[in-house]
């Protein structure tokens, strides 16, 4: 059976994390700090913008702007969502060939959650225990 983004999130929880796009800097950067995250959603009038991650507080760092300028200034505008009916598998692949590490899961026009890489790898690690668990069992039943 194929894994569905819909259950990992169901498993992970639906709640987004998220800055309005004129919090600044700073604001994002404690709020991923507390919540112990790679990443925020960026929003606007209710709607997704954009991502604010760990990549982007560097790319402001290098710019010597300081951290009091609003997260629109630096976050990722190009935002790439998921289906909550996707497969993780489509994720995985969208995730390595655009080079994010963060996803939002959109489900009836709404942005449900965010799946980070580390979400993907450990559903896919534990189907894969789950997999061998199910073979080592099979191969000494069967001697």
């Amino acid at each position: 059976m194929i894994a569905k983004v819909r259950a990992l999130i169901k498993d992970k929880g639906l709640e987004v994390i998220a800055v309005d796009s004129e919090a600044s800097v700073t604001q994002a950067v404690d709020k991923m700090v507390e919540r112990n995250i790679g990443a925020v959603l960026v929003m606007e009038d209710g709607s997704p913008v954009g991502m604010f991650t760990e990549r982007d507080v560097l790319k402001c760092w290098k710019a010597h702007e300081g951290f009091d300028v609003p997260v629109k200034n630096f976050m990722s505008k190009n935002l790439i969502v998921l289906q909550a009916d996707d497969d993780l598998s489509y994720a995985m692949s969208i995730m390595i060939q655009k080079g994010v590490r963060h996803l939002p899961v959109v489900d009836k026009h709404s942005v449900v959650s965010v799946l980070s890489i580390r979400d993907v790898v450990r559903a896919q690690v534990s189907s894969l225990q789950a997999e061998v668990h199910y073979l080592k069992e099979f191969i000494s039943s069967a001697g």
